[in-house]
C-alpha cells in the first residue's frame, strides 16, 4: 500500500492535455460595462488574456467586436467559449483559431536606434519583412509592420540586437474570408 497523495479528478483530467492558443471573435452589445464583464469572466476563472482588441463594428446594430487571444488545454478553451456564449451582452462567439476561412493580423510600431552598419542592417531586415518606415531621424527609425503575430515576433528578434528602443502592438484582429 502506497501513501502517495491522491490528486483531484480535475487535476488528473488535464495531465495529458497539451495547451494551445485560441482566438475568439466575440460580437457584443456596445454598451457600458460589456468589456468589464468579458474581461471579468477571464479574471474570475484565472484565465490569461494574451491579446485583447475592441472596437465598435456596427453603429446601427449597436455592436462591437472583441478579439481575445488566450491559451489553455482543449477542455479549458471549450469552457471559455461556453462561458462567453452564456454572457448576457454577448451576441455571437467565433473561434477563428482553426477556421480555414479565418484571417488573423496584428499591427506593430517598432522604434529602432541605429547608426552605421546597424542602421543599414535594420533597413535590410525591414525590406525583407515589408515593414514601412513611418518616421526617420538621424539616429532612429520607426517601422510599421502588419501580419501574423509570428512574423512580428521574428522581426523583433532580428532588430533587437540592432538597437530596439520601443515597441507598440495592437493585438490580434481577425475576420473571416468570403461574403458571409
Amino acid at each position: 500500500m502506497t501513501n502517495a497523495p491522491s490528486a483531484s479528478a480535475y487535476e488528473m483530467s488535464h495531465v495529458d492535455s497539451k495547451e494551445s492558443r485560441a482566438t475568439f471573435a466575440v460580437i457584443v452589445d456596445n454598451e457600458p460595462g460589456v468589456l468589464h464583464r468579458v474581461v471579468g469572466l477571464f479574471a474570475g476563472r484565472g484565465y490569461n488574456i494574451e491579446s485583447l482588441t475592441v472596437a465598435e463594428t456596427d453603429a446601427r446594430a449597436h455592436t462591437s467586436r472583441i478579439t481575445v487571444v488566450t491559451s489553455g488545454t482543449p477542455e479549458i478553451l471549450e469552457q471559455i467559449r461556453a462561458q462567453l456564449e452564456k454572457t448576457v451582452c454577448v451576441r455571437e462567439v467565433h473561434d477563428v483559431t482553426n477556421d480555414p476561412l479565418g484571417v488573423e493580423r496584428e499591427l506593430a510600431l517598432i522604434k529602432v536606434r541605429g547608426s552605421g552598419e546597424d542602421r543599414n542592417e535594420a533597413l535590410r531586415v525591414a525590406e525583407i519583412f515589408r515593414a514601412r518606415i513611418i518616421d526617420t531621424q538621424l539616429d532612429s527609425f520607426v517601422f510599421e509592420l502588419t501580419g501574423p503575430s509570428s512574423k512580428i515576433d521574428k522581426f523583433i528578434r532580428l532588430v533587437r540586437p540592432l538597437g530596439l528602443v520601443e515597441l507598440s502592438r495592437t493585438g490580434v484582429l481577425s475576420i473571416a474570408r468570403g461574403s458571409d
